[in-house]
C-alpha cells in the first residue's frame, strides 16, 4: 500500500484560484445537519460534504473546517448523529450554518426532533435518513478536517433530497438521466 502525505504540486499552478473555486461549486451534494448531544449540551451544524467511506467496516466520512467545534464536541462524546436533509428543510440547513445561532439546546428551539438513544444526538424530524455515528477519527486535511465514524444505526425515509449546488440549495424532483444510444 502506497501513502502520499505530501501533494504540493512539482511547479505552480497557473490557473486563476477563482476559476477553479467556480468549477468546485459545479460538485452537488446533499446538505445534512450533523448533531451531539446529550440534551443538556446538544450541537449541531450544517454539512454539504457527508459521504460513504467505507462499506466494512460500514464508515461515512465528513468534511468540515480546520478546527472544527464539532469535530472536537463528537470526539469527546464518542458518538454523533447525522441528518440527512429533506428538501424543504432549507431553513434548518441555514440555521445550523448561522456562526451567530444560539449556542447548546437553543440553537434546537422550535425544532421538533428525539434524542437518539445511543448517541443522545438529536435525530431532526422530516429528514430523510439518519445515521447514529460512533466516533472513529478526525483527520488534517489541508484548510478542513475530515471526521470518520462508524455507522452503527441508518433509518430512510421517502422523499427529496436538499441538495447543494453551484453555492445554493435546491430542492425538486430527480429524474433518472437517459441512456446514451449506442454507437
Amino acid at each position: 500500500m502506497t501513502t502520499v502525505t505530501d501533494v504540493r504540486p512539482l511547479r505552480p499552478v497557473r490557473q486563476d484560484p477563482d476559476a477553479r473555486r467556480r468549477a468546485l461549486y459545479h460538485l452537488a451534494s446533499p446538505v445534512s445537519v450533523l448533531t451531539t448531544g446529550p440534551e443538556e449540551r446538544m450541537h449541531g451544524t450544517t454539512a454539504s460534504t457527508v459521504t460513504l467511506v467505507s462499506r466494512e467496516p460500514l464508515l461515512v466520512g465528513v468534511v468540515l473546517k480546520a478546527g472544527s467545534n464539532f469535530a472536537r464536541l463528537a470526539a469527546g462524546e464518542g458518538r454523533f448523529a447525522i441528518n440527512v436533509l429533506g428538501g424543504e428543510q432549507a431553513a434548518v440547513a441555514r440555521r445550523f450554518a448561522d456562526s451567530g445561532r444560539p449556542d447548546g439546546n437553543e440553537a434546537f428551539a422550535g425544532l421538533v426532533w428525539r434524542a437518539d438513544r445511543y448517541a443522545h444526538a438529536p435525530l431532526i424530524a422530516g429528514a430523510l435518513a439518519h445515521y447514529v455515528c460512533r466516533f472513529h477519527s478526525a483527520h488534517a486535511a489541508g484548510d478542513s478536517e475530515l471526521l470518520l465514524g462508524y455507522v452503527v444505526r441508518a433509518t430512510a425515509d421517502e422523499g427529496l433530497p436538499l441538495i447543494s449546488y453551484a453555492g445554493g440549495l435546491y430542492a425538486g424532483s430527480l429524474r433518472p438521466a437517459k441512456e446514451a444510444a449506442a454507437s
